[in-house]
């Protein structure tokens, strides 16, 4: 039996997972596979009721009792600084180590993506982000708050441990899957502290992965590459802030957030996958949010937990849902979130 928490989130996020649910349900029907799945209420609503935005023993359930957790967006214009979100993310994130965030970029039909000329063969990367350190670790403070002299300070910590690991997780995952390139991302000629110790690590551990080509660009430089020649990677490995800001723009090159997911994995415990797109509560109740994103990060979840061929036919499915129109408004189709959902069922029923 393999048991999944879900955490709904806010907004669009409970639209969308459950439409990530019912494509769950289908395939474990068809399939005969035993997957047991338990909601949890955290978000703004529990928030606002009691306070609480992860109660203590969460962390501990979720590392003891499931396998992964599924969570949707999280964020609620009642909460103006997202306490709750941030609480609850941060919480799972570090409470299970979860050092890798891992987001594929594949671009499913060549109309999605905004360069011209693209064909689906040029985009398909992945992303392999440090996850639980640099400057989302909350080191800082203000001095002299609210006056003309107020100063704000915010420390990146970089740790070997840490490093060294995101480092070892990419280079792992292209030789798993026979890919020929691994591209480490930093700024070090600017920021010669960290840099200095992603450059060291980054040499030592490429040295235990001859078969892997190894090439080191400055983060500017691999903005631009991306949009001008994104068929160059495979592999991409790069801290906490930038791989947040690069992996936004490996989404817009495959047609947007609506349909890019992402892991937080420990690969040695429970791991949380989630689509990356946010709670968007204006759009929320209207039936019109792209459930795709949320439907791809729970392939993403069965294939972290062995179950590959079910993995790989809900992304033939909503291949071929895009390539049909059968999609919501944002990438080209007429479909609503519900819509949308039933036809990714109906297909993967087609294709099974």
């Amino acid at each position: 039996m393999t048991r999944i928490a879900v955490i709904p989130g806010d907004g669009i996020g409970i639209e969308v997972i459950a439409e990530s649910l019912k494509v769950l349900r289908t395939l474990a029907k068809l399939t005969g596979k035993q997957i047991e799945t338990v909601e949890f209420d955290y978000g703004a609503e529990r928030y606002l009721k009691e306070g609480i935005a992860l109660p203590p023993d969460a962390v501990d359930r979720f590392r003891s009792e499931f396998d992964a957790i599924l969570i949707g967006a999280l964020g609620d214009p009642r909460i103006p600084d997202m306490k709750h979100a941030v609480d609850i993310l941060f919480g799972i994130r570090f409470g299970l180590d979860l050092y890798a965030n891992i987001r594929p970029v594949k671009l499913l039909d060549r109309r999605l993506s905004p360069l011209k000329g693209t064909v689906e063969s040029d985009i398909d990367f992945t992303v392999y982000r440090e996850n639980t350190e640099d400057l989302y670790v909350g080191i800082g403070g203000s001095f002299k708050k609210d006056t003309p002299d107020e100063m704000a300070i915010q420390e990146s910590v970089a740790t070997r441990k840490g490093v060294e690991r995101i480092l070892e997780a990419g280079f792992r995952f292209a030789v798993k899957n026979g890919l020929k390139r691994l591209t480490m991302s930093d700024k070090s000629n600017a920021l010669r502290f960290t840099g200095d110790l992603w450059q060291r690590v980054f040499v030592e551990v490429s040295a235990r992965y001859p078969s892997i080509e190894a090439e080191h660009l400055y983060i500017d430089s691999l903005a631009m590459m991306l949009v001008k020649e994104p068929s160059r990677f495979d592999v991409i490995v790069t801290s906490n802030m930038f791989g947040d800001i690069i992996t936004d723009l490996g989404a817009q090159l495959q047609g947007g957030l609506g349909i890019a997911a992402a892991g937080n994995v420990n690969f040695e415990g429970t791991s949380m996958f989630e689509p990356v797109h946010g709670s968007a509560p204006k759009y929320a109740g209207k039936n019109i949010a792209n459930p795709f994103a949320a439907i791809l990060a729970v392939q993403m979840m069965l294939e972290y937990l062995g179950l590959k061929s079910e993995g790989l036919l809900i992304e033939a499915s909503i291949r071929e849902c895009i390539r049909e129109d059968e999609c919501t408004p944002d990438i080209g189709g007429k479909l609503g979130t519900r819509e949308a959902g039933d036809a990714v069922c109906r297909r993967i029923r087609e294709l099974a």
